[in-house]
């Protein structure tokens, strides 16, 4: 029996000529493995068949929208994940989920390598290999476009000497990659980071300019995850999907950076993840509700640095782990409703309520009714303070023996 290596398969240019590209250079036989995450566009049915046709010996399709949304969307949420401060990880959560899929149809068929169509210049290389070897550190891993030289214009002209069902003439001016979490746009124009983006780079989400009236809704939280829209219960996924569609009419989750890659390098990148940007706005209030200083205090360094793992590949790592139990724990309080308000490209929130609120109106309020005892305020500002009135005073007292 041949080797075999399964292949992570988009449907596009490249990974359509990885097929017969991999079985020419290695021999082996290929069987692509697409999955959906939600990115919308061809049927599932039509890229099987595309990747039968483009010579590989078996095919399989996954529908892994629900499994996305419920189980890496939702963990997002749970640590406000943006990375910089502002991506959602768009890509970089579907990455691990990818790599599930690959490694479980590896073994299934009896693979012993898998592959990928990235390039040496980004992250996603790095995810869908360290991602492999957490997985299956027995699998090895082929990348014909960053190891075999495979540029576009040896793709197109191997799929047009090979007769491959695929449009090797049509080229978008730009690199996308989108689900349902988000989509990112790159290269192009884009390059240049000085030109602004043009609408036609936008899909998810409409001009934010342009005057239209506002909406609002209440999400329901329960232990971080959105589970109710102004009472209407919803799923992870109708959750993400409802406000990609609602939040984008209102021009909600535009972003327009230029970010840190692991590699080494800067590149711009524009997003639209409104969604996302909604949902983890309203989870990020309700924490301010309901977790308790100290304990939100050390979970937004938290925060970062799991965001920072999973945009670095390191979705199964022992750490990742170890901050997933945190978070569980740290959300476990975090339920409650939060209105919150859409319009002109922001989404804000406009109330909360929670039966587990830290907030005390009579402890707030500096009105009758007040019940906070102002008279411990002084010997507690006394007492905070002494230690830099005793470092003070000793730097004041070497200062002046110095002269």
């Amino acid at each position: 029996m041949a080797d075999r290596v399964v292949l992570a398969y988009s449907g596009g240019l490249d990974t359509s000529v990885c097929i017969g590209w991999i079985a020419e250079q290695t021999g082996a036989e290929v069987i692509a493995v697409a999955v959906d995450v939600g990115q919308g566009g061809e049927d599932l049915e039509v890229i099987r068949q595309r990747a039968l046709d483009c010579g590989a010996v078996e095919a399989e399709v996954a529908d892994a929208s629900e499994e996305f949304a419920a189980d890496f969307c939702m963990p997002a949420i749970a640590a406000n994940a943006l990375y910089m401060d502002r991506y959602p990880l768009v890509s970089a959560l579907s990455r691990p989920l990818i790599v599930k899929h690959l490694v479980a149809a590896a073994k299934k068929h009896g693979a012993t390598t898998v592959g990928h169509g990235c390039t040496g210049k980004g992250n996603d290389q790095v995810r869908f290999e360290v991602g492999t070897a957490a997985l299956a550190p027995e699998m090895k891993v082929v990348a014909p476009v960053r190891d075999m030289a495979m540029t576009r214009d040896k793709a197109i002209a191997f799929a047009e000497a090979k007769g491959l069902p695929i449009d090797v003439n049509k080229k978008s001016p730009y690199s996308i990659d989108q689900n349902v979490w988000g989509r990112a746009v790159e290269t192009g124009y884009l390059e240049d980071i000085w030109n602004a983006p043009g609408e036609d780079v936008y899909s998810y989400t409409q001009d934010p300019s342009v005057p239209r009236e506002a909406d609002e809704l209440v999400i329901t939280f329960e232990a971080g995850v959105p589970v109710a829209f102004d009472g209407r219960r919803v799923t992870p996924l109708q959750a993400i999907q409802e406000l990609n569609t609602r939040a984008g009419a209102q021009g909600v989750g535009r972003l327009d950076m230029v970010e840190d890659r692991l590699v080494g390098i800067k590149s711009r990148e524009v997003y639209e993840a409104p969604g996302a940007i909604a949902l983890i706005t309203a989870h990020q209030e309700l924490e301010n509700v309901t977790v308790e200083r100290d304990l939100a205090r050390f979970k937004r360094q938290v925060d970062q640095r799991w965001g920072e793992l999973v945009y670095d590949g390191l979705w199964f790592s022992p750490l990742k782990n170890a901050l997933d139990t945190f978070l569980a724990e740290a959300n476990a309080p975090v339920s409650g409703d939060v209105r919150l308000k859409m319009h002109a490209g922001r989404a804000w929130v406009t109330g909360r309520r929670s039966e587990g609120s830290l907030y005390s109106f009579d402890l707030a309020t500096y009105d009758e009714g007040d019940t906070f005892d102002q008279s411990l305020a002084k010997g507690f500002v006394e007492l905070w303070g002494l230690p830099s009135r005793i470092a003070s005073a000793r730097d004041q007292r070497l200062a002046g023996g110095a002269q």
